[in-house]
């Protein structure tokens, strides 16, 4: 039966009220994590942050996590940890680079590295020297793969077409890194996770869920993590996944963040497309690209 004029009306006004409360929240929300942002180096506890917002502490923490994917004090970490590593980056001494990005004591910093970057600061500034990567290659239905991890977990998966392109592409990422071939008896785990992933892309088994060690800006990290929440057999725009992340403008941003991706198909850029429905870039080839998507549509029909 259809509404009524009278009924459509307030259909529309309560529509109208409910995206009205949506861009609210979302602007509160925006505003603390600016406000993360710009006051990294201070002590923000969540109490200060949840007045700012005109909300309970506990709805905050609520709240922020759904739209960002971590809580208040994960990001300012984040935020925090983009600046520690630009400073090693940049030449900084550690010990400057520490105070500089706000931690306050070098204990501190060395239990947040360790957390998010897989090594300590001294290790990440040359380039990985000293920790250990083990690698291993298989054939798929895309090609050759390369499967590397940390003991955090899965670091990278490139494709290719041979495996010295391969090591080289991992000696790039990883230039200083104790990079060792990977025997099943020595890392039986990776050997299991790549056989699973193989199953997944050439015999359409779901993806697995493995430990990932990601690695790159907040803002990355961030593209990265909700780019996972994209269902199988799904596509969204950049510019609807910028929307989505309450970073509406940053749709150039959010595509190289989707380039600079180094574990493939584990971390699904691949379902990202323009805004026309074209494929768009892609760090491994448009044939993988479209390769992927298809096989994806076929797995949720048979559903």
């Amino acid at each position: 039966m259809l509404d009524s004029p009278e009924q459509q009306r307030r259909s529309d006004r309560d529509t109208g009220d409910i995206a009205s409360h949506g861009d609210a929240r979302v602007a509160r929300l925006v505003k603390v994590a600016d406000h993360i942002e710009s006051h990294a180096e201070e002590p923000l506890t969540l109490a200060r942050l949840a007045t700012l917002a005109a909300l309970s502490p506990s709805r905050l923490q609520k709240q922020f996590k759904e739209a960002f994917g971590v809580s208040p004090k994960a990001y300012q970490d984040a935020v925090r940890m983009r600046r520690f590593k630009q400073s090693l980056k940049d030449g900084d001494k550690v010990t400057d680079a520490i105070f500089t990005s706000g931690y306050g004591s070098v204990s501190r910093v060395y239990g947040e590295a360790n957390r998010n970057i897989g090594m300590s600061p001294k290790t990440y500034r040359a380039g990985g020297a000293g920790e250990a990567i083990v690698y291993a290659c298989r054939m798929t239905a895309l090609g050759l793969m390369m499967m590397a991890a940390t003991d955090r977990g899965v670091c990278l998966v490139e494709f290719g077409d041979d495996e010295a392109s391969l090591m080289a592409q991992l000696r790039s990422e990883f230039p200083n890194a104790d990079l060792n071939a990977s025997p099943a008896r020595n890392a039986p785990e990776l050997d299991a996770w790549m056989d699973a992933l193989d199953k997944h892309i050439s015999a359409g088994a779901p993806r697995p869920d493995l430990p990932l060690d990601m690695r790159g800006t907040a803002f990355q990290v961030k593209v990265w993590q909700f780019l996972l929440s994209i269902r199988e057999g799904d596509v969204l725009s950049y510019s609807e996944v910028a929307a989505k992340i309450d970073k509406p403008r940053a749709v150039r941003a959010l595509a190289s963040a989707c380039g600079k991706n180094r574990i493939g198909v584990l971390i699904p850029c691949h379902r990202v497309l323009r805004g026309d429905g074209g494929l768009g870039g892609y760090r491994w080839g448009l044939e993988r690209k479209r390769a992927l998507l298809e096989a994806e549509r076929r797995n949720r029909v048979r559903e």
